[in-house]
Formats: C-alpha cells, sequence, structure tokens
C-alpha cells in the first residue's frame, strides 16, 4: 500500500472528514498552498515540515475555523516572533527537548502556551508535539502529529448542544454557529 493511502497525510485526512462528517461547514476551514506552507517554515528558520503537519496546513492552515479556536494557528498567525516567543519560554523551564533551536511551533495561545515540535524531530513524518507552557513545563504531549490533530478537532455535537440551548434561551446565536452544518 501506498504512503499516501498509510501514512500520516492519510490518517490527519481521516480525522478531517470525520469531522466535516460530523457537521463542520467545509468551507468553514481554507488550506495553505505549499508555497506559503515553505513560507512559514522559513519564517522560523525550518528546512523540513513534517508531512503529517503539512497535510494538517493544507487542510486548514489558511483559516481553521473552530479547529483550535481562539488559538493562534496557521501560515500567516504563527512568525518568526511567536518562535522567538517560545525559546524565550523554554530558556525559564527544564526540559528534555534535544533541538529546542530547531523547533516548529505549530500554534500560540496567548503567549503562554505552545504546540510546537522538537527540531530533532523534524526528520520524521508524523513527530512527536511538544505543549509548551509558561511558567509550568515542556514535555511531549501528543505521541504524533495525527493524535494532536485529532486532539484539537472541535467537538460539532457539543457546539450543537450549546446552539440548542441558545435558542432555546432566546440568545443570539454565536458567529461560529455558521460553521455548522444544521441537522
Amino acid at each position: 500500500m501506498s504512503q499516501w493511502r498509510t501514512g500520516p497525510g492519510a490518517r490527519i485526512r481521516i480525522v478531517f472528514d470525520a469531522v466535516i462528517a460530523d457537521g463542520l461547514r467545509r468551507d468553514s476551514v481554507a488550506g495553505a498552498s505549499e508555497a506559503a506552507i515553505d513560507a512559514y517554515a522559513a519564517r522560523q528558520g525550518v528546512v523540513r515540515v513534517p508531512e503529517g503537519v503539512r497535510e494538517v496546513l493544507r487542510l486548514i492552515g489558511r483559516r481553521h475555523g473552530l479547529w483550535l479556536a481562539g488559538t493562534g494557528f496557521g501560515v500567516d498567525a504563527i512568525t518568526g516572533e511567536t518562535k522567538s516567543q517560545v525559546l524565550a519560554t523554554l530558556s525559564g523551564l527544564e526540559h528534555a527537548m534535544r533541538d529546542p533551536a530547531g523547533l516548529l511551533v505549530l500554534s500560540a495561545h496567548q503567549s503562554y502556551a505552545y504546540q510546537v515540535i522538537d527540531g530533532a524531530d523534524l526528520d520524521q513524518d508524523d513527530p512527536p508535539v511538544w505543549e509548551v507552557v509558561e511558567g509550568q513545563s515542556a514535555r511531549p504531549r501528543w505521541s504524533s502529529v495525527t493524535a494532536w490533530f485529532a486532539a484539537m478537532d472541535p467537538d460539532i455535537d457539543s457546539r450543537r448542544d450549546m446552539l440548542e440551548v441558545n435558542a432555546e434561551l432566546g440568545h443570539e446565536l454565536p458567529t461560529w454557529a455558521a460553521d455548522i452544518d444544521p441537522r
């Protein structure tokens, strides 16, 4: 069986397709081009983007919608400055990261919590994802990019429940309501 059907790209597409089937509107997210992904990596001083990360960015790297809602993510949101913030945070933490200077930043939450890949793992197609939290810890939290992506998926059923409660109470629906297909 080919890498396309069994590799991290295929596993990430399975996760993505399941969320779309659950009711996330496909047009609420937008993927990034290969050129935009390469520019994102270059701004961080990284030469290789693991295939798992590349596939996530192809799917939601330009506009992530409810995926990672409230968190900085994507080819435009994560910059060299973001990486500098992560490195500054790491300098105050004990960690077992082997190549922090070469790390790749995936996301930033309010400039205190980050999800990254150790630079020493960028040669893997589906490397572990670390969580770095200012003043707390830096640790590998997810065994792979695929596991991280699945853990970050928006829970569409819970979101629908929240919309139903809002409607019953007569509250105005949140703007993200348009990101979910009505059933």
